[in-house]
């Protein structure tokens, strides 16, 4: 039987990485730590939150295209092969991993660098395994070849 929805709970993208920033700013007031120099990690910093929004934007304009809800919390109406999604099925994820990166750089920030890795292992390990399990049985054939020919991440 297929879900209703491809991510009803509490564990969901947005939570899961507002939590690792708001976790690794404090983290970084209480303990500091820096990454690497501040000449060097404010532009690449700056660069990717940059692309981060733009693979945000790209994936949630393709998602309106098809006509289909970006909330996991409401039920997929179709596989969206468009824009980012042709060179990854989880942009907006990535979108969201680039940010936190992107702001630990330009912040210098040993901490944000750490919670980003729970929040990758939680999208990785719970939440986009729960989403592929509900496109699977909801699209069969078609999310079965989209999965066949198009990576993960990247």
């Amino acid at each position: 039987m297929t879900p209703p929805v491809a991510n009803p709970g509490w564990i969901r993208p947005p939570r899961i990485y507002l939590a690792a920033i708001a976790l690794g700013l404090l983290g970084q007031t209480l303990w500091g730590g820096h990454v690497v120099a501040r000449i060097v990690g404010a532009p690449i910093g700056a660069l990717l939150a940059l692309a981060a929004v733009a693979l945000y934007v790209g994936a949630v304009r393709s998602f309106k295209a098809a006509g289909t809800p970006v909330p996991g919390n409401q039920p997929a109406t179709a596989i969206v092969r468009a824009g980012p999604y042709r060179f990854t099925r989880n942009p907006i994820y990535l979108a969201l991993t680039l940010l936190q990166l992107g702001l630990a750089l330009l912040a210098n920030s040993v901490a944000l660098l750490v919670t980003l890795v729970p929040a990758v292992a939680l999208m990785s390990l719970i939440v986009i395994p729960r989403e592929e399990r509900y496109l699977a049985a909801r699209f069969p054939s078609e999310y079965a070849s989209y999965k066949a020919s198009v990576r993960r991440w990247l």
